[in-house]
């Protein structure tokens, strides 16, 4: 796999390197959550070392809506897959923790201690060492739980919160472990920075559930400042006149939003509907939400016999907010996300090639991208091991022992990706 050239660091000098390149993490994590605490880290320069199990990573074979993990939250990354069970297998991890800066993990309480790779064994071997656990839960009454997700979606306020009343339901994404990895690359950032301070590195924590409920934050601040409860979204009554979905020409729907008195001036001009903004009922924004039960049918029925396509036009040519109601397939074919390089060509599991959505910001201009395509299993292990004192002899009998895994997968020696098309050469 062709490697693209390192983004440097913003503001400096155009040989400059990311700005955490230096760094070494080493990951002990499978799904979604931990790795994308390394994924993060990855895209901004360290090198992250994914330990998997001799079997790889199980979400290199999962199906449905697990079919894209790996290729998603594992790019920027090297494998190496060791049996931690076995002595020698555990050996070669401590070697390589003993090199890191960096430990994430993310199995379930009580794992790592049994392995011998908790944060109190391992900072003993490298006082400096910054570890980050990701949980279900920080410690307290629940940590002993099992928490998926889904779990502390519902315990957490947002499932009620996007479903309709008396009908819960998940969020249409991985909002807690995309966010929970996302806050454990965030601490550990800040422990990197602790560390010039003290010299000492220290442990950090990341969970599900109390990311949730910091999603939810501003429905709970909400009875806290009104005394009255948050209704679900699909019921609430709205902060604007018109925030809605429209059904409109040929079945089609659009969101459309007019969140300001100045911008109803200018949709009922730009819809000719002056009767309505003459309306004194409709005077200013909180008019139009007391009003919304009378308006909104008339509005409906206004725009019905207008295409999607008409009425972005308008709304785009009078800056009001507008969006398309876009399916995630669709995306790959995004004007815009093609045009600012949003998008990246990534190795698939089966070696094929796609596009993936980069990180959503910008050092000096530019994404950082893909320097590293989602690694093969076991594709750096032989590197990595020659690397913290390991002979040839020693890797081979230990491959033959069944401790490590040095092969790459079935797919083989690494694919070339083309940036401008979706196909592998």
């Amino acid at each position: 796999m062709s490697e693209s050239k390192p983004l440097p660091y913003a503001g400096t000098h155009p040989e400059a390197r990311l700005p955490y390149a230096g760094v070494r993490v080493v990951e002990f994590t499978h799904m979604v959550m931990g790795p994308t605490c390394g994924m993060l880290l990855g895209d901004l320069g360290a090198e992250v070392i994914k330990v998997e199990p001799i079997a790889g990573d199980d979400t290199r074979r999962l199906l449905g809506s697990g079919a894209g993990f790996f290729p998603t939250f594992n790019r920027n990354k090297k494998s190496i897959a060791l049996d931690l069970k076995k002595p020698e297998g555990l050996e070669a991890a401590l070697k390589l923790v003993a090199s890191a800066d960096i430990v994430s993990e993310n199995f379930k309480p009580g794992t790592m201690k049994k392995l011998g790779l908790d944060y109190d064994t391992l900072k003993k071997l490298n006082p400096r060492l910054i570890y980050v656990s990701h949980k279900g839960f920080l410690p307290g009454p629940y940590d002993h739980r099992t928490a998926l997700d889904e779990v502390v979606q519902m315990m957490g306020g947002l499932a009620y919160m996007t479903g309709r009343a008396g009908d819960p339901l998940r969020a249409g994404t991985s909002v807690n472990d995309i966010m929970g990895g996302m806050f454990g690359a965030i601490g550990a950032m800040a422990a990197l920075r602790q560390r010039e301070l003290t010299g000492e590195g220290c442990e950090v924590q990341s969970a599900l559930f109390e990311n949730n409920v910091f999603l939810v934050a501003q429905h709970m601040m909400q009875f806290a400042a009104t005394g009255k409860a948050a209704d679900p979204m699909p019921s609430r009554i709205s902060a604007w006149g018109i925030y809605d979905v429209f059904t409109v020409k040929d079945g089609e729907q659009i969101f459309l939003a007019v969140v300001s008195d100045k911008q109803w001036a200018i949709f009922c001009q730009a819809f000719g509907l002056q009767e309505l903004h003459a309306d004194p009922r409709l005077a200013t924004n909180n008019d139009r939400v007391r009003s919304r039960e009378w308006m909104m049918p008339i509005l409906r029925s206004h725009l019905a016999d207008t295409s999607a396509a008409e009425l972005s036009a308008v709304f785009e040519k009078n800056e009001l907010p507008f969006a398309p109601i876009t399916r995630p397939q669709d995306l790959f074919d995004d004007p815009h996300l093609n045009a600012t390089g949003g998008l990246a060509p990534v190795r698939m599991n089966d070696g094929s090639a796609s596009k993936v959505p980069l990180m959503p910001f910008t050092l000096g201009g530019q994404r950082p991208g893909i320097r590293l395509q989602p690694p093969l299993l076991g594709e750096h292990t032989e590197a990595l091991l020659r690397e913290v004192g390991y002979g040839a002899e020693e890797i081979a009998a230990m491959a033959s022992r069944g401790s490590i895994t040095i092969r790459p997968d079935p797919l083989g020696a690494p694919a070339h990706l083309d940036s401008s098309t979706k196909e592998v050469r």
